[in-house]
């Protein structure tokens, strides 16, 4: 019996993030074959955490909860990072850098003002984000929302990322489930590279890249509001993004009933992912745009959620090169999880 046809290696520029990927097909098994080595496995044990119902006490201070009333459980907490990144105390690090040694020809040093706080998205210790209604993820979305509108109000504050690690292979040290906000009192080389591929694209057509984004055999899934693709050029095997279908430049626009949309895409993706992947450990970061950005400049820019399962390592190619090999054409990730039938 002949041997399946395997695919000539390609390289792929992304529009979006100017990167370029080797795709390399022969490096991998088929595409349908492809499982996590290494399986999220959930602890049941929530006698010592401090994210679980009751526990509150432990955890550094709250911010907000949802829903609001203090007589009333809560669904949803946003607290401080009890070991945050950066520091909410220092106070704007431009006002402060007046050390003529805080700069040269070796870089440039910063104060390290901003915010770190965690989303604490269920108070079940068991419940994974997957796990919760369209609607009660739409509210965990609209958390997030609030906190970068609070966040916007402090003029230092440049750009948010929003973040989760599931597993802890993929960074997440708590089980219990939950995300991150970072602040930051600067834009970071990614994001500034995201908005000059933009702007480029923007000079060169009239229009926004991701508003044009070829979707065709990309495709996963869509709903009223968002589509669910495979990127073009996706730096690693079964990357997913979830990009609105109508122009918005920043994800805090975001509304109530769109919200409740893209919890429902989002739990779908999710569970799609788990069930093909054996439940690999992952990270989605929402990509939105700096929050003083430019009036002139909100036509180019669409905010987006990636969603990357950890499925291969980064070696010292990727790191030396700043390109990533990827196993898997997206064309062929997309066909698999298109067909995935998720059971009842």
């Amino acid at each position: 019996m002949a041997s399946p046809q395997v695919r000539s290696p390609e390289l792929r520029k992304d529009s979006v993030t100017k990167r370029w990927v080797v795709f390399s097909p022969a490096r991998a098994k088929r595409p349908s074959d492809f499982k996590s080595k290494s399986p999220t496995t959930q602890s049941q044990q929530q006698q010592e955490c401090p994210f679980c119902l009751g526990h509150e006490h432990e955890c550094a201070p709250e911010i907000f909860r949802v829903p609001s009333s203090s007589g009333l459980p809560w669904k949803i907490r946003v607290i401080e990072n009890l070991y945050p990144a950066l520091s909410r105390t220092l106070g704007d690090p431009f006002a402060q850098n007046n050390n003529p040694n805080a700069s040269g020809s070796v870089g440039q040093v910063l104060g390290g003002f901003g915010f770190h706080d965690v989303v604490i998205e269920t108070p079940v210790h068991s419940v994974q984000l997957s796990d919760l209604s369209p609607q009660e993820l739409g509210e965990v979305l609209l958390a997030y929302k609030k906190r970068i509108q609070q966040l916007a109000t402090h003029d230092a504050i440049k750009y948010v990322q929003v973040f989760k690690n599931y597993g802890a292979s993929a960074g997440a040290s708590m089980s219990h489930s939950h995300s991150q906000i970072l602040a930051l009192p600067v834009v970071p080389p990614t994001v500034s590279t995201r908005l000059d591929s933009a702007k480029e694209f923007f000079h060169e057509t009239g229009k926004c890249s991701l508003c044009e984004v070829r979707v065709e055999d990309l495709l996963i899934d869509e709903s009223s509001h968002f589509i669910s693709i495979a990127p073009f050029a996706a730096s690693f095997p079964f990357e997913i993004w979830i990009i609105p279908r109508h122009h918005s430049s920043h994800f805090h626009e975001l509304d109530d009933a769109k919200a409740v949309d893209l919890g429902s895409l989002l739990k779908l993706m999710l569970r799609k992912m788990s069930f093909q992947l054996n439940n690999p450990p992952f990270n989605f970061m929402i990509h939105t745009s700096p929050l003083q950005l430019p009036d002139s400049q909100l036509p180019h820019i669409h905010w987006f959620l990636q969603i990357v399962p950890q499925l291969t390592g980064i070696g010292g190619f990727e790191l030396g090169s700043g390109c990533y090999i990827n196993p898997v054409f997206p064309e062929d990730a997309a066909k698999v999880l298109r067909e995935v039938h998720i059971p009842e």
